[in-house]
């Protein structure tokens, strides 16, 4: 056992969140045939880790060009260094920066995939309806913006809500309904409105920890062992025993209203 070896952190998730390789194509080539092989699109991407989404939107756009903000060093590191892997070291940028009344943009398309409470400091249940309007002075006429945010596919009963994150409440999120009626009154029409399957939420929750699962059975005398199984039954009960099955994922196509 090697007690300087700490646990790895999301090794195995291509997205931060519950998209699966087909939809992000499917998103990709319908967001890349709104712009011609000249264009010079901009995309802004708002809490965006290690930004995969938007890398590959560039890959598919040749003058594009993309930034990305989050205060994730080790995720801002890791997009850099991917972007330099794939030849595109010289089209994006990844900064640590507060994404809260952001100096960046506006951009012809904004990407803020499952981070909307970077980018307000309002609490839940203002929280969304916050981000959307700060998402609407960020896009340019014309643009579109692509919003994964959560939404109760059901209301949760009492005891899936005290399984859930600490102050877990009724209010925090909409129906889905709810939610893009939100994003109407924050000035934009829905041009696309998908959600995440059961298999896209399976897939994400095992890879959000599969990587110290197996790190924990082979460390369990480490330092950091009994920190690190706290966090990961706690994470794997809020999801078998709480939002699994309750919490659904939206991916809204939004275009601003002029």
């Amino acid at each position: 056992m090697d007690d300087t070896t700490s646990p790895p952190r999301l090794t195995r998730l291509t997205f931060h969140g519950p998209l699966s390789e087909d939809r992000a194509a499917r998103m990709i080539r319908r967001l890349s045939a709104q712009a011609t092989p000249t264009a010079q699109m901009s995309v802004l991407d708002i809490g965006c880790g290690w930004g995969e989404f938007m890398l590959r939107l560039l890959e598919v756009t040749p003058a594009a060009t993309g930034v990305g903000i989050d205060l994730n060093e080790d995720d801002l590191a890791r997009g850099r260094a991917n972007a330099e892997a794939r030849g595109l070291a010289e089209r994006v940028s990844f900064v640590q920066e507060s994404a809260v009344d952001t100096a960046q943009g506006p951009a012809d398309l904004v990407l803020c995939l499952g981070a909307s409470h970077a980018i307000s400091d309002a609490r839940p249940p203002e929280h969304t309806a916050a981000a959307l309007h700060a998402l609407r002075r960020l896009v340019i006429s014309g643009g579109r913006v692509v919003l994964g945010e959560g939404f109760w596919q059901r209301p949760p009963n009492a005891h899936e809500l005290s399984d859930m994150w600490s102050d877990a409440s009724l209010s925090e999120y909409h129906d889905l309904a709810g939610l893009v009626d939100l994003a109407i009154a924050a000035g934009f029409r829905p041009a696309w409105i998908e959600t995440a399957s059961n298999d896209e939420w399976e897939e994400f929750e095992s890879a959000y920890q599969s990587d110290v699962e197996e790190w924990l059975a082979a460390h369990t005398d480490h330092p950091l062992a009994n920190e690190t199984l706290d966090r990961v039954d706690r994470h794997r009960n809020m999801w078998l025993r709480g939002y699994r099955g309750v919490m659904g994922h939206a991916y809204l196509t939004l275009v601003p209203v002029s």
